[in-house]
């Protein structure tokens, strides 16, 4: 393992304007002035967390998923981050992780979000899925994800750093403040959640509170409410040493998870 530099952009979205978003998230990216391995954009980055399907969805190779690869080849890295796929009549709130030479690897938002109506629309995924960037093993997860902490769980081989990219509202924001430690703690694992911020289309508003925590807990980065693009560092030697402290994850529960 290397230390990873990592990217995010909790990011001002317009309203169902794939267009406008792309435009300005690339704008503001050009505004980097640092190497990075990995940029981080929020759920459902290019439209807003939305229902409409029909207007906002993309088939496979679509628009922003060209979009994503051009930012991973301008900066050499990966870019990641949720919209809107449609694939044999289905639709998915899907994760995307872009790398510079265009393979990517997807997963598809598990935790559907009954108060919106995601799950009469979407499909859930079934499957977890762990990536591999400079040595860390990375889990990405979606937002409502984050309330199941057994879909989380750290497991051996254990993942290193826990992903959530979300459009949470401000409204239940205590609790993304709470639940975000709680997954680094008991996982023992860096715990990396970007947020939007701003007012959607349903005049829901989203304060932000992107975070990076360590695998103890202690806060790495953190920032409310405004639209900000940051890069920060983490280290091997800090997810090893609390790791060999204290070996907490050797005496957990062995279980799996049954989907129907």
């Amino acid at each position: 393992m290397e230390p990873l530099k990592i990217t995010t952009f909790q990011a001002y979205l317009f309203w169902e304007n794939t267009e406008k978003n792309l435009s300005n998230l690339g704008l503001r990216l050009s505004s980097l002035q640092t190497s990075t391995d990995v940029i981080i954009l929020p759920e459902m980055f290019n439209t807003g967390f939305t229902m409409n399907v029909e207007k906002c969805s993309e088939e496979v190779g679509g628009t922003t998923m060209k979009w994503m690869l051009e930012q991973a080849q301008k900066f050499n890295c990966v870019v990641t981050g949720s919209l809107i796929i449609k694939e044999d009549d289905l639709y998915y709130n899907r994760l995307i992780w872009m790398r510079p030479d265009g393979s990517y690897d997807q997963y598809n938002k598990h935790h559907l979000f009954s108060l919106s109506g995601e799950e009469k629309i979407f499909t859930a995924g079934n499957q977890n899925i762990t990536l591999e960037l400079k040595g860390w093993k990375i889990r990405p997860l979606i937002c409502y994800d984050l309330r199941f902490p057994g879909w989380s769980r750290n497991h051996a081989p254990y993942y290193d750093i826990l992903l959530y990219i979300a459009s949470w509202p401000d409204s239940r924001i205590e609790h993304w403040q709470k639940l975000i430690p709680a997954r680094a703690i008991e996982n023992q694992s860096f715990v990396i959640a970007v947020n939007r911020v701003g007012y959607d289309g349903n005049e829901v508003y989203h304060s932000g509170g992107s975070m990076c925590l360590s695998p103890t807990g202690e806060v790495v980065y953190y920032k409310p409410e405004s639209e900000d693009l940051y890069t920060f560092t983490i280290y091997p030697k800090d997810l090893i040493s609390a790791r060999e402290k204290f070996p907490f994850l050797e005496d957990a529960d062995s279980f799996t998870i049954k989907n129907s």
